[in-house]
């Protein structure tokens, strides 16, 4: 049975008296995708707040898609739980096969996470193995839970496939150390998210690109925003920090045909991002 966070949602929000407000379809966010040019864009918002899911394209955020790098965010997750890295600080050697400038040398994982290195994430994988990687996509419930005949490929090659809400679902797990790892992994993991540190916002976040068909790429992007407000609390508030952070939960994607470079996509997904969760409220205008 797929654990989807909308599908959860459906599930208890129906036996909820104020369903119809916890579950909004969001029509006016169409306008960013389609000024791009994007007919199959979706995204999905938790606000944990107000409990409440908020997406555009409802049927679009129930598809799995192979992962990507995305895949990424878990793997660390298992090599920290699992101790193959002992911390974020564990270093392959490069293999001296020559890829991208960025890759052809010897990287820890925080320097690998950032530049999205495919090779040491492969080999990685190869050192956790897919006894251990099959049980805790298993129990984490990831995804359809196929390594296929591959563990160095699983998230690249379509075996491995997860939909926008169960990445929200695991993201808003990973997010209250929820996950089974330790809660000193699941931390490291969540620093090495974080794009932009600001005194009334923090945005993590994480992107992924990979071919759904010989012809057609997926690209995903996937984190949360933490909307911060510095209040002077009460004297009997449990609060001594005068700061309270609201965590928004998110994952989109969209599909185009791999001959499309008309625009810089990594730079459309992430502003489409950054319009829909400044139209919700997640982050302050003008960022």
């Amino acid at each position: 049975m797929r654990k989807g966070l909308l599908l959860y949602l459906v599930a208890v929000i129906f036996l909820s008296s104020c369903a119809k407000s916890r579950m909004s379809d969001h029509p006016e966010w169409a306008k960013y995708y389609i000024e791009n040019g994007i007919n199959n864009g979706c995204i999905m918002l938790f606000d944990n707040n107000h409990e409440s899911v908020h997406y555009y394209n409802k049927v679009g955020t129930t598809h799995r898609y192979l992962p990507a790098s995305n895949f990424n965010i878990f793997n660390c997750l298992v090599a920290l739980e699992t101790n193959i890295a002992p911390d974020d600080q564990m270093i392959i050697s490069w293999d001296s096969v020559v890829r991208k400038p960025e890759w052809n040398k010897d990287l820890n994982m925080r320097d690998a996470f950032t530049v999205h290195s495919v090779p040491f994430f492969q080999e990685m994988a190869r050192r956790i193995g897919a006894a251990n990687m099959q049980h805790y996509l298993d129990t984490v419930k990831y995804g359809n839970m196929k390594i296929g005949t591959k563990i160095d490929e699983c998230w690249l090659n379509n075996s491995l496939q997860i939909s926008a809400d169960e990445e929200v679902g695991f993201l808003k797990r990973l997010y209250f150390h929820e996950l089974p790892f330790s809660e000193r992994a699941q931390r490291m993991v969540r620093s090495m998210m974080l794009q932009e540190d600001s005194t009334n916002y923090k945005l993590y976040y994480y992107t992924g690109t990979g071919d759904v068909t010989p012809d057609s790429t997926v690209r995903w992007i996937i984190g949360y925003a933490e909307k911060i407000e510095h209040i002077k609390e009460a004297k009997e508030s449990q609060n001594p920090t005068n700061v309270r952070t609201y965590p928004y939960f998110f994952a989109q994607n969209f599909v185009l045909p791999k001959s499309d470079t008309t625009k810089d996509w990594n730079a459309v997904r992430l502003s489409i991002l950054r319009k829909v969760l400044t139209d919700y409220g997640a982050l302050p205008k003008g960022k």
